[in-house]
């Protein structure tokens, strides 16, 4: 009986989804038929899956496409060879989906890139560079999956993201010799305008054809990651909670994974059991030491090198603001008064 794929979870585990679907069509259905429950847009940068992909809202799915299939939903969670740190999402997916018994070779990540998103992402990071005038542009994804906003705060209990006063850290170190791009989609709170762009309300789409543009990543355990490791992109990721071994890429030479969560973390148990213990443990993993805050920037100026022109103060200078710059709307910053904690902690980094 022919099987009928169903994709869900984080834009970073469907991403990861990909390659071992596109081997399945290849070798064994060309017919498959694959349900997205979520990020359907992703599956749009695949030239070879993207005629196979239905949203589970379709008219008459389950009638058309679905009555006579096997359905399997894939969970690389569940799947020993993963919770035990010997396979990675790409390999945990490939087995699953390809039924191998044995972990395989990554697979490629190939992204296909649409060129209204590659316009937009290449004349972004070139007004970034006009406006900051620096030479070299970072793309900074400072937020996993987990976190939300709790009024002028935002936390991850997963341990996953950037804590708020190592963002505001690297962000001002950063700055001083490249242009910022904060890949975010909350109102990152700050007692002072912050030198970087924000750009609202991308895509995930636009946000590859950004990261297409730019000269460097640097990030957390989420999306970014992998879009940069399939664009062949430079990249530093800094992981705390997760293992580099199941959500990262430690084999790819352009990448330089800041383990910030070694010898102290937890595996939590996703998908499988829920352990609030587990998860209370590992929610500090993301804070930084400063001997890791300079192993990150330091990184960052090796490969990239500093920048040679000097910064204008007397020009238009892209802020964390209500303004417009460079075209890109920019986010307000919180209503409410800053809490009085916030601002130490910002002020403590300055």
């Amino acid at each position: 009986m022919k099987k009928a794929f169903f994709v869900n979870g984080g834009a970073g585990r469907v991403l990861c989804a990909i390659p071992a679907l596109e081997h399945y069509l290849k070798t064994v259905d060309s017919d498959v038929v694959i349900v997205a429950e979520a990020w359907l847009e992703l599956f749009l940068s695949s030239d070879i899956l993207r005629n196979n992909v239905y949203s589970i809202m379709q008219k008459d799915l389950f009638r058309d496409k679905l009555k006579d299939k096997e359905i399997v939903t894939p969970e690389p969670y569940r799947l020993n060879a993963y919770f035990n740190q010997k396979a990675n999402l790409i390999q945990a997916f490939d087995m699953l989906i390809n039924d191998l018994s044995e972990v395989p070779e990554t697979k490629n990540i190939n992204l296909s890139i649409g060129k209204a998103d590659q316009a937009l992402g290449y004349n972004l990071i070139n007004n970034v560079r006009e406006q900051f005038k620096k030479e070299k542009v970072i793309v900074f994804q400072p937020f996993g999956s987990g976190a939300r906003q709790e009024g002028n705060f935002i936390i991850d209990e997963s341990g996953r993201s950037f804590e708020l006063k190592d963002i505001y850290r690297l962000v001002d170190e950063l700055s001083k010799n490249y242009g910022i791009v904060m890949m975010s989609t909350f109102n990152i709170p700050s007692v002072r305008p912050m030198p970087a762009i924000v750009p609202e309300k991308f895509n995930l789409l636009q946000w590859m054809g950004v990261i297409n543009a730019a000269d460097y990543f640097l990030g957390c355990d989420s999306v970014g990651q992998h879009f940069a490791h399939a664009l062949k992109k430079p990249a530093t990721v800094v992981i705390g909670s997760t293992f580099p071994q199941n959500i990262s890429y430690p084999n790819n030479k352009d990448f330089t994974i800041i383990d910030n969560g070694k010898d102290k973390r937890t595996y939590s148990p996703l998908r499988i059991t829920t352990d609030f213990t587990v998860d209370r443990n590992n929610e500090d993993l993301m804070i930084l030491e400063d001997s890791e805050f300079d192993k990150i920037v330091d990184g960052i100026v090796k490969k990239l090198g500093k920048s040679t022109k000097k910064f204008n103060e007397s020009a238009s200078t892209p802020m964390l603001s209500n303004q417009t710059t460079c075209g890109i709307p920019q986010v307000e910053l919180p209503k409410t008064p800053l809490d009085a904690t916030l601002k130490n902690i910002f002020e403590k980094t300055n």
